[in-house]
């Protein structure tokens, strides 16, 4: 990749400044720091000055196992150069990484389609808003991004030569640092491991059948060893600390943020999953638990199969209103009409509102970073910000579009098959979430540039063919 850019040093510079122009920009006139941001800072505030990892308290530092250890690392490594609760250095240090995900994008097209195609994805990386506001967001995903991406850069290099094992070693480290950003990071390795199980199995066939095989399936499963030992690794010390210090086995974080000893409302959350479909329900009622009280009229139509039903809901939304956070008894009312509502239409519960709820990540404006209203279809926010949701939406559909495109260009190849199936891992996995987040596509998100940079290809000069 050196080699390569210093081919084509004047257009990467041009396209690298224009990168961080566009970062600037989102770093002084949108820098996110949001409660969760403020969670992270806090644990590595008390990480770095009382080597609690915990939260403050009135009286003293809890420890916690609500986040894992990657990104209040990155905050105490920033705190600790910077000063303490600097968070704009942290912005200023994730444009980098981010313009350094660029990079890795255009590396992955130029090792899978051509030379070519690696600098349009560079410039349709580097010029992508939804990934620039990110890098000026205080959240896990623009390091979270560039690990994934790192990650599979390094597995297709191992593909090119699978008995080469320190870019397995690259993979496997960038994977666990992945995950320990963010526990869906595990999602990289899972698609990793299940393609070199296919790889596996496809060599073994074509052994079996006296055919050469494409690879070495003993390089292969050797392969999937180091990545899945170096994922892992990461993960025993943090267990052991939790186990230590917390007495509970937890490898990885809560499914819900939730300290050991909180009550995680089980029944409102499954409740809500009958008829979540779309970001702004998200933030209008589900993030309103607890502490807020939540509007009924907020709720679409599909939350009611009937006028008793709506009374029914009405009447526990009224008694969480008074106290303001699901009690355990309330809770087993929200259980009890769920599992109506998952009755009388199983195939709403456990097909269709899932494949809505991806649609809505994939395709809705990313502005929520941004002051654009959640709500930006009914046009009743400031001119400016409907204008931005707008423009927003249709970068996004552009780039959606052209990636369905270059698929359909796209001759097959076995770098473009471990792309697919990570993108379609996540995707599932994304809709089984009650909370559906625009955010959460992100760390796919290269897929989509890689796939559009096919149309930028010359038809001859796909490479790597399975």
């Amino acid at each position: 990749m050196r080699q390569f850019v210093r081919e084509h040093f004047r257009f990467f510079w041009i396209a690298t400044l224009a990168a961080f122009a566009l970062r600037l920009f989102f770093l002084f006139r949108f820098p996110a720091i949001t409660n969760d941001s403020m969670v992270y800072g806090d644990i590595a505030k008390n990480w770095l000055q009382h080597g609690v990892y915990g939260l403050s308290g009135p009286d003293e530092i809890s420890p916690t196992y609500i986040r894992l250890p990657g990104y209040p690392a990155f905050l105490a490594a920033v705190f600790a150069i910077f000063g303490m609760e600097h968070y704009r250095a942290a912005l200023v240090v994730q444009m980098f990484f981010d313009v350094g995900t660029c990079l890795l994008i255009a590396d992955i097209a130029r090792r899978t389609i051509s030379p070519r195609a690696a600098k349009a994805a560079f410039l349709l990386a580097a010029l992508n808003p939804f990934l620039a506001s990110y890098a000026a967001a205080a959240l896990t995903e623009t390091l979270e991004v560039f690990f994934t991406v790192l990650a599979f850069d390094c597995a297709l290099r191992g593909l090119e030569k699978v008995g080469r094992i320190p870019a397995w070693v690259g993979c496997g480290l960038a994977t666990g640092a992945a995950i320990l950003l963010r526990p869906d990071g595990g999602l990289v390795l899972v698609a990793i491991e299940l393609y070199l199980a296919v790889l596996i199995v496809r060599a073994w066939i074509h052994k079996g059948a006296g055919a050469p095989a494409i690879y070495n399936p003993t390089h292969l499963i050797r392969a999937g060893f180091v990545i899945a030992l170096l994922a892992f690794a990461p993960l025993v010390p943090w267990a052991l600390r939790n186990q230590h210090t917390l007495h509970r086995f937890e490898p990885l974080a809560p499914r819900y943020a939730n300290q050991e000893d909180e009550f995680v409302p089980a029944g409102f959350n499954r409740w809500v999953k009958t008829w979540m479909a779309d970001y702004a329900s998200v933030e209008e009622i589900y993030w309103q638990v607890p502490g807020d009280t939540m509007d009924v009229e907020k709720l679409p139509t599909r939350a009611f199969d009937s006028e008793a039903q709506r009374q029914q809901t009405v009447q526990l939304l009224a008694e969480y209103n008074d106290v303001q956070h699901v009690t355990p008894e309330l809770d087993v009312r929200f259980t009890t009409l769920a599992e109506e509502r998952i009755r009388h239409a199983p195939l709403r519960y456990y097909v269709w509102l899932p494949l809505v709820r991806i649609a809505d990540m994939w395709l809705r404006p990313r502005t929520e970073t941004l002051p654009s209203d959640t709500r930006w279809w009914e046009f009743n926010d400031d001119p400016k910000w409907s204008a931005l949701a707008v423009t927003f939406g249709v970068i996004n559909i552009l780039y959606i579009g052209a990636a369905f495109a270059g698929l359909v260009r796209a001759k097959w190849s076995l770098p473009l098959g471990l792309m697919l199936v990570f993108i379609l891992l996540r995707s599932l996995f994304l809709g089984t979430l009650e909370n559906p987040e625009p955010r959460y596509t992100l760390e796919a998100y290269f897929v989509v540039i890689v796939l559009v940079s096919f149309l930028f290809d010359r038809p001859a000069k796909t490479t790597l063919s399975g």
